[in-house]
């Protein structure tokens, strides 16, 4: 399994307040908690690779945002944070796949809103950061792929906007983290008419990121510490639960173990769900 990483470094965090982040987070607390979490996909049997991304940007290691991929190869998106429009180029010219597409003028997507269920079904949230320009861009790009959108709701507002994979996770084959009482109901329907288990994230845990788990190889899954419950949960599903300390690099700018990756290789732990194409 290869995975796309970007390392923070010390000039991406002057950017910290213009891009929203909780607190200015520590310089050397950022490189260290990322360099262990390197370490821990690589002990996990990942592949990691590291690209340099948009200099001075702090929201640029947060990787899986600004490009979708796809069995043909990469569709670079526009994220709808102004502050992130230049992270899709930057990476681009880094990606080992070939661009197939890319959203222009008023598309708007970001990667976090994008869950591939199955190698012919992409869910779609609909947010403030994922217009219905960027939805049928995408729909336009993808032939034969099921692009379905799922309008999710307002929560906190702009400022603290709801990605789809601030909600459900796939974490294993037919198997997701959800945190139910924000999914749509269209949604859960489709889960469970395709036969996809869910661990069910608990209230206190769902703003610490408790749905936001990386499904790894061999029946493994990464997530932020301090969900024990989840945890708990995971392992009673028979997924053995890596953790990884990310109070800078994932508490300080919402972005936890997905956002923090971008895997580039399909696979069973990328779908709830393996239909034939």
């Amino acid at each position: 399994m290869r995975i796309v990483v970007r390392a923070p470094s010390a000039e991406d965090v002057p950017s910290w307040r213009e891009l929203n982040w909780r607190s200015e987070p520590d310089a050397t607390r950022l490189t260290d908690e990322h360099a262990r979490f390197r370490a821990l996909l690589a002990e996990a049997g990942a592949e990691v690779i590291e690209v340099r991304g948009e200099p001075g940007n702090l929201d640029s290691i947060y990787v899986y945002d600004p490009t979708l991929v796809t069995p043909r190869g990469a569709i670079l998106l526009q994220p709808g944070k102004a502050g992130r429009r230049g992270e899709p180029d930057a990476v681009a010219a880094e990606l080992p796949l070939p661009v197939i597409g890319r959203l222009e003028g008023d598309e708007l997507a970001e990667g976090g809103d994008t869950v591939w269920i199955d190698v012919t079904t992409l869910l779609v949230g609909h947010t403030y950061r994922t217009n219905e320009a960027g939805i049928e861009a995408l729909r336009r790009l993808l032939p034969g792929v099921d692009v379905l959108a799922f309008h999710l709701p307002h929560f906190h507002g702009r400022a603290e906007v709801l990605h789809l994979r601030s909600l459900l996770n796939p974490v294993a084959p037919n198997l997701v983290a959800a945190y139910l009482p924000l999914l749509p109901v269209p949604l859960v329907e489709l889960l469970v008419e395709r036969g996809v288990g869910i661990v069910e994230v608990p209230d206190d845990e769902f703003e610490s990121m408790g749905p936001n788990v990386l499904g790894l190889p061999a029946g493994r899954a990464l997530a932020l510490a301090g969900n024990h419950e989840t945890k708990r949960r995971l392992e009673a599903a028979d997924v053995e639960v890596l953790e990884y300390e990310g109070d800078h690099i994932s508490r300080l700018g919402d972005g936890g173990p997905t956002c923090l990756t971008l895997p580039i290789d399909f696979g069973p732990v990328d779908f709830a769900s393996t239909r034939s194409s």
